[in-house]
């Protein structure tokens, strides 16, 4: 008997309280959102507005802007008034701005319990939200974690991240605030995966925003991401993800498209497949590769494409591409499903491709 679960069929069993971020659903059996945040100066209306089309063209879905000072909420305003996309506002430290950008147009409110102020500043941000509508992140740090909760020694980091997390939704709840999404985010992959299963445990119905914080550069922050959200993604924990790179932010939403494609969970474009290259590579595939892979950025039909080096691995290994083509000495075939169809130079390889696919 086949006793597996698949990713999907894990989250069929979560099912938590909806969330509406502006028109992006959240939880409740929706699909998995996708995440970023601008990086670029919070008073720059035009720079904010020109990373928000970019980041919306790469597959982003909700975006946070960052509020580090009252100043900024004029820019604010502006950005929320013309974005493509719902803008959470990202707040620590000054109440007063969460209440403030609730009233100036923000689609979600995302405060840290650590740092907030309080319960009775953290009750006029409910207040607030309440009143326009709209919903809250109670987005717990590591390393900003209140003093009460850090200084705990019966706790170890992944329980005080969920203890302090799950606080502040019965704290919410008990004032008949439920519009709740919740973070807990650690830069150590397990203490991360450890939180978030037991906040799947404790808070079952509320929505989960997953990801591992400050997990570095391109490299490193892809794989950190890729392996600790993975890990929940599969077991059904997660119902909108930011992948947090040390770089610029569509890389972080192209990051986290392929890893839900990689798990069968959302697909929005091509799916790669290439050869790792071997001594029986006769064509120089690495460019080769990476200029297929350019081209599929801007492709929104969700197919396999192979980019193979030799007969060893194509295209009988990659039999079950839409498209793809298996390279020899200096020339390549082309093939559908597994049937060669044609056979091109090595120069004419990516324009086949963009030829077949067109077709399909």
């Amino acid at each position: 008997m086949d006793t597996t679960q698949s990713a999907s069929d894990a989250r069929s069993c979560r099912l938590t309280r909806r969330v509406m971020v502006g028109a992006v659903a959240v939880g409740g059996g929706a699909p998995v959102a996708v995440q970023s945040m601008l990086n670029a100066e919070a008073t720059d209306v035009e720079a904010n507005l020109r990373q928000i089309d970019d980041l919306a063209e790469a597959g982003c879905e909700i975006v946070r802007m960052a509020i580090p000072r009252r100043s900024c909420l004029d820019a604010f305003e502006a950005v929320c008034a013309r974005s493509s996309l719902p803008v959470v506002a990202d707040v620590h430290f000054d109440a007063g701005i969460a209440v403030e950008a609730a009233r100036r147009g923000a689609a979600k409110l995302r405060i840290n319990p650590g740092n907030i102020g309080g319960w009775a500043k953290t009750d006029a941000v409910l207040d607030a939200a309440r009143e326009a509508g709209i919903p809250i992140r109670i987005g717990v740090n590591a390393g900003s974690l209140d003093n009460a909760m850090a200084q705990r020694t019966d706790l170890d980091l992944a329980q005080k991240l969920a203890a302090s997390a799950a606080e502040y939704v019965a704290h919410c709840e008990q004032r008949g605030f439920t519009d709740l999404v919740v973070s807990a985010k650690a830069h150590d992959v397990m203490t991360t995966v450890r939180t978030y299963r037991q906040l799947a445990r404790q808070i079952p119905h509320v929505p989960l925003h997953i990801g591992v914080t400050e997990a570095g550069t391109q490299f490193q922050g892809t794989i950190k991401s890729a392996a600790g959200l993975g890990i929940l993604l599969e077991q059904g924990i997660g119902d909108t993800l930011r992948i947090s790179l040390t770089d610029d932010p569509v890389n972080e939403v192209r990051a986290a498209w392929t890893l839900l494609a990689a798990l069968d969970l959302r697909r929005r474009g091509p799916e790669i497949i290439s050869c790792p290259t071997c001594g029986r590579c006769q064509v120089d595939m690495i460019p080769l590769a990476d200029n297929v892979e350019r081209y599929l950025r801007q492709v929104r039909k969700p197919l396999k494409v192979a980019v193979m080096g030799c007969v060893v691995n194509g295209p009988g290994e990659a039999s079950d591409a839409d498209v793809g083509v298996a390279c020899g000495n200096g020339s390549a075939v082309v093939f559908l499903n597994g049937k060669v169809v044609r056979k091109v130079s090595e120069r004419e390889v990516v324009d086949a491709l963009k030829e077949e696919i067109d077709k399909l």
